[in-house]
């Protein structure tokens, strides 16, 4: 049983879609907290429904990321996450952070990486219908230095079709979100990645 920690900004769709698959038993583990930056993300309800500790702690109370990060990874100690997932986590994190835990965070982006980084929300959907691609999808990768760039675990596909706006786009990539994160988490939990340069293997 591994222990997880959630960080958000939002809604916490995919937070919900964890949070599931750890208590029906897909995933062998727990979420053990969640922390989320904005003191009012519908997120920290959703983990106050299933009595999971949660934190809001704001980075616009610190002076810099510096300090912000400080008080995230105090906080995450007392809870001794085996794997952290951004799910939604509106804030880039620092060198110092992600070496802190090296290859024990988890982001989810809504596109096809290494295509359209850097960008989020409904920006990535009108980014890719705009690009003119016909399939987009969502990338479960492992958090490195440089934004949207550490290795891909899981990728999920979806077509784009002619007449998709971004929220419908949107709606259609969140649902193959909901499956990759919790099949991505499953995989690290049973300890079946390993990672060889930008490539992840899934053991068998």
């Amino acid at each position: 049983m591994i222990k997880i920690a959630v960080l958000v900004s939002g809604r916490g769709t995919n937070l919900q879609a964890i949070i599931d698959a750890c208590e029906n038993g897909y995933i062998p583990g727990k979420v053990v907290c969640v922390i989320s930056n904005i003191e009012n993300a519908y997120a920290l309800e959703r983990a106050k429904r299933h009595n999971i500790p949660n934190f809001a702690i704001s980075h616009k109370n610190y002076k810099n990321r510096e300090d912000f990060e400080k008080e995230l990874i105090k906080k995450l100690e007392e809870y001794q996450p085996d794997l952290i997932c951004l799910a939604g986590f509106m804030r880039i994190l620092s060198p110092y952070f992600v070496n802190c835990y090296k290859y024990k965070i988890m982001n989810i982006h809504p596109a096809l990486l290494p295509a359209f980084k850097g960008l989020y929300g409904e920006k990535v959907h009108q980014a890719v219908i705009e690009s003119g691609v016909k399939f987009s999808g969502c990338t479960v990768h492992f958090v490195t230095e440089e934004v949207d760039s550490g290795p891909i675990i899981i990728q999920r596909i979806v077509p784009v079709e002619d007449d998709d706006t971004p929220e419908t786009l949107a709606e259609r990539v969140l649902k193959e979100e909901h499956i990759a994160y919790p099949m991505a988490i499953r995989l690290f939990a049973e300890g079946r990645l390993k990672i060889e340069g930008k490539r992840v293997k899934i053991l068998f």
